[in-house]
């Protein structure tokens, strides 16, 4: 199972905020447990929300808005992409995280849907195609 793990922000990583030498060592150390036990696929850290947009959906309109957010505690400042065999190992590594923030911080977890998830409505044709662009990707990672 692949799941995406959150770094919330904070008002200091929404701030701009930059992680001393000492915790980018931590957070490094802690990096190559997950990437020596096969766990860990992706992981990066995001500019604050100020750099950032959104845009809302309403029918056929779109509307862009520009970034700061306001509600920091939803907002993301990092993520990782990991590869367990269940939630609760997942759970289990990022108990053994070290805080990713200088102060109170959280970090959520939310499994990736696999096609299978998905049922009769990922057609044959649409997993084909889903198949498709994933190779298409992963040819052209470096």
């Amino acid at each position: 199972m692949r799941f995406m793990v959150m770094v919330k922000a904070t008002k200091d990583s929404e701030a701009g905020v930059m992680p001393t030498p000492e915790e980018f060592a931590a957070m490094g150390a802690f990096n190559e447990q997950l990437i020596k036990a096969g766990v860990m696929e992706a992981g990066e850290g995001l500019h604050p929300s100020a750099r950032g947009a959104r845009v809302a959906f309403s029918g056929q309109d779109r509307r862009v808005i520009q970034g700061p957010f306001a509600a920091t505690s939803e907002l993301v400042a990092g993520f990782w992409i990991w590869n367990c065999a269940s939630l609760q190992e997942a759970v289990e590594w990022v108990r053994k995280c070290p805080n990713p923030m200088r102060s109170d911080s959280e970090i959520e977890i939310r499994q990736i849907f696999a096609p299978e998830d998905f049922g009769a409505a990922l057609t044959p044709e649409l997993r084909a195609q889903e198949e498709r662009q994933r190779q298409a990707i992963a040819s052209r990672a470096p």
